[in-house]
């Protein structure tokens, strides 16, 4: 049977050729709008479909839509572009299909377009016809009479009568529903042409007729979905669902009844809903034989004409659910804490063999994998394995063997944890790892301190604390017990008790300052075993003001010569300051304010009105020039002591005039400074000489005449060194060493490989013997200054004051340098003779 729809198109002849739309295709959104699809949610005001044609005089073209009469208008056109907007909203409920007429016109003709549908059923024989078309053309004659054709595709499957419009279907095709359920064809309907106008022109017509192919029941039915897999758990009961099939009738157009039913592998534990392909248990999952089962399953349809099937596989796996967390077993069953006793520092990678541990999980698969991991002190143990499949043998190895100390704590304390890794319930379990730690003798005693400082006020009585030294040993018991002893230079005039570390001075011992300030000596801490460990221990013998400040002389006599001051000295034999420092006043004196005294440096000097002889000759009753002055030395200790002495001082005039008098007044108490200058001179008078016999040389040399030469030579005895005179050196780096001369015969012996003795400490030498008295009549005697010095012969009271006699040394090795030179001096002028 046929199902026909159409319309009849009546072409309107003009005196051209009619315009044309371009056919796309039935997809496109560009053409005749021949079969068009829109969502229905596409918003009001949306452009959805261009309107495309052309006219063969090339003549501008205008588009056109119309509605059937009573029905909505849902689209408007643009008649210059063609662009088709939507202008009401849609809804498929409502109107699932819209008809609506496309025209195209160049001006005089004017082109519509309307669709034509027929049904087909597959089974429609080659060469059937399917549908006729028909058009009216109102012209007499050829121009009034009509052809048909379709428009040319390669995929066409079908032809038509030119002359009766009868659409078939093209020899050796068929229709397939599965395949094409929908097929448009353009029809194409001409005159027998005509003349208009002087001009023989041939007009033409379009319409789409589109055929919807009926399904008949020519397909088997297909499962979907595949492959089928379905799982069985611990807790399924019979009748549980396992999985549902799905399958689909090939004739989707006219779909049958399907039928479901199991072919092989159910084992009869599975059953099957033979019209809604759900698979169930029929059994308890204990009473399983398998893990795996693999059902075969077989799809009907038996209205199907061919009675074809399709057959599919489901694959059922037995599965264990996550439902048992890690256990922790003991030799005597599930245990929670684990306890060893053992020594401390085993050594780094050692086994703990007194722990018997072992992990399990009764589940299966992936629900029995878990980790092992220990919490605790870092990196001191670690456990092995670390990841669990079931079940293990807990395996703890010492790490770091540091971290297992006795001193740190008796107990040492653990959680070892199992938590699961890929499951998303993550199971859980711990127990707790304790071992008890026996100590070892593995330290030695440390003092708080590596030395100790302590300070002691001198002429303490024997037996008086010093300091107290401390050492601990952590270990336990005897080994912990810390013994104490002294040794070291410097340690004989102390003791130590042996249990408490005290440091005292020994009963007979009386400790002075002035005689030794300073000692250091080494205390020993030692454990029971004989580890021990050393601290220095540096004593400061504090000084006391127990000494007063003393003159070597109670009436000391000086020579002042006016413009240059007089210095007095006082020595305190104690050691440390302020109780050696010594401040100097003037008590009395005669006459009264004549003099002044520096606090600091015991320099007395006149006053600043006193600048000649006739002042202190006006100023002295009697008219002679020897004053007094009685000076005090007054310590700065607590309490103070103080000491006098009577200044004699003769007031007198320097017989020298000049700057060098000046000047050697001025340094005759600075005997370094003296000493520089005279070597300065000497070096002046030296470097000369050479000068002007080297020009000597030079004009002798020159001249072409020979010269006499006048040479005196002086054999010296062979007995006598040759005396080399070598400037004195001066070292600073020592203060007792500042006045210490180079000795000539020292350097002989350095310079010839002798090794270097350390020079003595000084001492006053001998005067040498006056210089020879052999000089050259003509030759005037050269004046020399002089730098006097005395010597005290009264010797102090202790060896340590021997100090207070450097300048008075310093003073006389001036002189012997001074003697030195002249002689030298002498003997150089003794070669020009």
């Amino acid at each position: 049977s046929y199902v026909w729809r159409g319309a009849m198109i009546t072409p309107y002849w003009q005196s051209d050729y009619a315009p044309y739309f371009y056919d796309n295709g039935p997809s496109s959104t560009n053409g005749n709008m021949a079969l068009f699809s829109i969502s229905e949610d596409t918003p009001v005001g949306t452009q959805i479909y261009v309107l495309n044609g052309t006219d063969p005089e090339e003549d501008p073209v205008r588009y056109g839509l119309a509605f059937e009469k009573g029905s909505t208008e849902y689209f408007r056109v643009d008649p210059k572009s063609g662009n088709v907007t939507l202008i009401q909203e849609l809804d498929r409920e409502k109107q699932d299909e819209i008809s609506v007429h496309v025209s195209i016109t160049d001006g005089r003709n004017k082109v519509s377009s309307i669709s034509y549908s027929a049904i087909q059923f597959t089974d429609t024989a080659p060469g059937s016809s399917i549908y006729r078309v028909q058009a009216v053309d109102k012209d007499m004659g050829s121009g009034g009479s009509v052809s048909y054709y379709l428009q040319t595709s390669p995929f066409t499957k079908f032809t038509i009568d030119g002359h009766s419009g009868i659409l078939r279907v093209k020899p050796g095709e068929t229709l397939d529903f599965e395949t094409t359920p929908t097929h448009f064809v353009t029809v194409v309907a001409k005159d027998g042409g005509g003349k208009y106008k002087g001009k023989h022109q041939v007009l033409t017509s379009t319409a789409t007729v589109t055929i919807n192919v009926i399904d008949s029941q020519d397909m088997p039915p297909y499962f979907v979905g595949t492959p089928y897999f379905g799982y069985i758990y611990e807790v399924s009961v019979p009748g549980s669902e396992i999985y549902t099939v799905y399958a689909k009738d090939g004739d989707q157009g006219n779909p049958n009844p399907i039928h479901y039913s199991i072919i092989n592998g159910s084992d009869g534990v599975f059953d099957i809903n033979s019209t809604s392909g759900c698979i169930t248990l029929t059994t308890f999952p204990s009473l399983l034989k398998n893990e795996l089962y693999e059902i075969k399953v077989k799809v009907t349809s038996p209205n199907n004409e061919l009675q074809d099937y399709d057959v599919t596989t489901v694959t059922v796996r037995v599965v264990d659910l996550n439902n048992h967390p890690p256990t922790f077993y003991g030799e005597n069953g599930p245990q929670n804490k684990f306890e060893v006793t053992m020594y401390e520092h085993p050594p780094a990678g050692e086994i703990l063999r007194g722990f018997k541990i072992t992990v399990n999980d009764s589940d299966q698969g992936a629900n029995a994998k878990f980790k092992l991991r220990l919490v605790g002190p870092s990196r001191v143990l670690r456990v092995v394995p670390q990841t669990v499949l079931n079940e293990a043998q807990v395996t703890i190895i010492v790490e770091d063997t540091s971290g297992i100390d006795y001193e740190k704590g008796p107990t040492l304390s653990f959680k070892l944890l199992a938590v699961e890794i890929d499951t998303p319930e993550r199971f859980s379990a711990t127990a707790d790892i304790v071992i008890n730690l026996l100590d070892t003798n593995d330290n030695i005693p440390k003092f708080t301190s590596e030395y100790y400082i302590a300070r002691v006020p001198e002429n303490s009585p024997g037996g008086s604390s010093v300091s107290s030294v401390t050492a601990n040993d952590p270990d336990s018991g005897s080994w912990g017990e810390v013994k104490y002893t002294i040794y070291g230079s410097g340690s004989d005039l102390f003791s130590i008790n042996a249990s408490s570390g005290l440091i005292t001075t020994q009963p007979w011992t009386s400790l002075d300052a002035e005689v030794r300030s300073k000692y250091n000596f080494y205390v020993k801490a030692e454990d029971s075993e004989g580890k021990y460990s050393l601290a220095e221990v540096f004593v400061t013998v504090t000084d006391m003001n127990d000494h007063a400040p003393e003159f070597d002389e109670v009436l000391v006599e000086k020579t002042m010569i006016i413009g240059t001051p007089v210095k007095i000295e006082a020595v305190d034999e104690d050691a440390e300051s302020p109780n050696n420092v010594i401040e100097y006043s003037i008590m009395t004196a005669d006459p009264d304010n004549a003099f002044d005294i520096n606090a600091d440096t015991g320099e007395i000097k006149l006053k600043p009105y006193i600048k000649s002889m006739e002042i202190v000759q006006n100023i002295t009753k009697q008219k002679d020039c020897k004053w007094s002055v009685v000076v005090e030395a007054r310590d700065r200790g607590s309490p103070s002591f103080s000491t006098t002495a009577v200044v004699n001082i003769d007031i007198t005039e320097t017989p020298l005039k000049g700057p060098m008098a000046a000047f050697l007044m001025k340094s005759r108490d600075n005997p370094l400074k003296a000493l520089g200058m005279v070597t300065f001179i000497i070096s002046v008078l030296v470097g000369g000489t050479v000068l002007i016999s080297t020009a000597m040389y030079m004009r002798n040399s020159k001249s072409n005449r020979i010269m006499p030469a006048r040479r005196i030579i002086k054999r010296r005895p062979r007995d006598q060194q040759p005396w080399t005179f070598k400037i004195p050196v001066i070292k600073f780096t020592n203060p007792g060493e500042k006045f210490l001369i180079t000795n000539p015969e020292s350097s002989l012996q350095q310079e010839t490989g002798s090794p270097r003795l350390k020079p003595p400490p000084p001492i006053a030498p001998c005067l040498p013997p006056p210089p020879p008295s052999n000089v050259r009549p003509n030759e005037r005697l050269r004046a020399v200054p002089t730098i006097s010095g005395a010597l005290a012969s009264k010797g102090s009271k202790k060896a340590k004051s021997s100090r207070r006699k450097e300048g008075n040394i310093s003073s006389a090795l001036v002189s012997e340098l001074k003697m030195k030179l002249e002689q030298k001096i002498h003997e150089n002028n003794q070669g020009y003779y």
